[in-house]
């Protein structure tokens, strides 16, 4: 098992171009906690959930668990950048959208919460005042902004940041000598904290030490979370010849940011792991689709293939698999495993912020404090939770 800090390398040559970006981004964060540059809160609940990192720590999985916690009670939208979308500015997906309309992300959580909208803009005032406006969503009761802990446009009434276990920011530099976007004095911004793909086995010493190190404020709630495999599902379910058995050989295929976990993860439910990662969001095209066939016909029989979520919403529409790829490519399901018996606690402090904030939310207790049809227009500020409380 790896340790925490075991992914981090560091460019030291390029320390002094990291002096600079982070000049450029202090000022731009000193710009504004002093108010020259405008941060907006809402009425309704917004809630943010991003890192201070470049790569993968686990947002989606992170946002995922957020829907499935709210969906059942009120009206979730979630709203993303969109990473390497073919589209242009505000996108609300419904039957009709492709995945280049809106991103890998997006277009994997359209698929898995129907119920959920499911909109993507780079600038996110104008995403949440179309989600809380336009006619086909405006029944929207709580925004989820994926990605967006540098959005400071937007003041989220709960601000999550993910750390990840294997890359912990305190270790690290800021871009480019390491991967931090901005200072680690970033992280006081954030109302909630959680280290990310934390080893199962993690012992209570580890978590004291974790807990001292990263030097949380008195208001700022700390929580462990890991991953957890389910069963895998097939891409192409009218073609499948057979379910994934633990005698298998597995092609693991990813273009994820940090594909090591998962090979890992997996290395002890299979009979061996060959891994064919290609980078974060990549696009699938004619030569990788021959890459992935010949990689597939030379692997050892009994064979299968194992994807992510996010790489399947880029191979479900891909020309050129091979007929024996088809019949034998997996998707992996992941969701997060909060650790230390801390999910309940987590999970009502979030409902209790919807609760409190909500303007047309069943949560809401007292019928008669439900703000006005227009109150979650920009520029009113919404109460941000507080856990000096709890």
């Amino acid at each position: 098992m790896r340790h925490e800090g075991d992914l981090i390398r560091i460019n030291e040559w390029l320390l002094p171009l990291s002096w600079i970006y982070g000049s450029v981004t202090g000022l731009r964060n000193r710009l504004f906690d002093i108010g020259i540059l405008k941060s907006r809160a809402y009425k309704i609940p917004v809630i943010a959930v991003g890192n201070i990192t470049v790569g993968g720590t686990g947002k989606t999985p992170h946002v995922e668990h957020l829907v499935r916690l709210l969906q059942d009670k009120i009206k979730v939208a979630v709203l993303s950048r969109g990473y390497k979308r073919k589209s242009k500015g505000y996108v609300l997906a419904d039957s009709n959208t492709q995945v280049s309309d809106i991103g890998d992300e997006p277009y994997q959580m359209m698929l898995k919460y129907p119920n959920a909208y499911i909109a993507v803009d780079k600038n996110r005032r104008r995403g949440i005042e179309r989600l809380t406006t336009d006619e086909a969503s405006n029944d929207t009761d709580v925004i989820l902004l994926d990605d967006a802990f540098q959005h400071r446009y937007v003041k989220p009434g709960i601000n999550i940041l993910l750390v990840d276990y294997h890359r912990l920011i305190i270790y690290d530099k800021m871009l480019p000598a390491g991967r931090l976007r901005e200072s680690m004095k970033g992280k006081q911004r954030a109302d909630m904290v959680i280290v990310t793909k934390c080893p199962r086995d993690l012992k209570p010493m580890e978590y004291r030490v974790l807990t001292k190190a990263l030097e949380l404020f008195p208001y700022q709630a700390l929580y462990f979370t890991t991953l957890e495999y389910d069963e895998p599902t097939p891409l192409f379910p009218e073609e499948v010849e057979e379910q994934p058995k633990a005698s298998q050989n597995v092609l693991l295929l990813t273009g994820i940011a940090s594909p090591k976990q998962m090979e890992e993860d997996l290395q002890d439910r299979f009979k061996s792991i060959t891994p064919l990662a290609f980078s974060d969001h990549h696009a699938f095209k004619s030569k990788d689709i021959r890459r992935i066939n010949e990689a597939f016909e030379s692997m050892p029989t009994p064979r299968i293939i194992i994807t992510t979520e996010k790489d399947a919403a880029r191979l479900r529409h891909a020309e050129g698999l091979s007929d024996d790829v088809r019949r034998n490519i997996f998707v992996q399901p992941i969701r997060i495993s909060f650790m230390n018996e801390q999910e309940d606690n987590f999970n009502q402090k979030i409902l209790s912020y919807v609760q409190k904030n909500s303007r047309n939310s069943i949560l809401v207790k007292d019928k008669d404090a439900v703000k006005p049809k227009d109150s979650h227009h920009s520029g009113e500020r919404t109460r941000r939770i507080s856990f000096r409380d709890n």
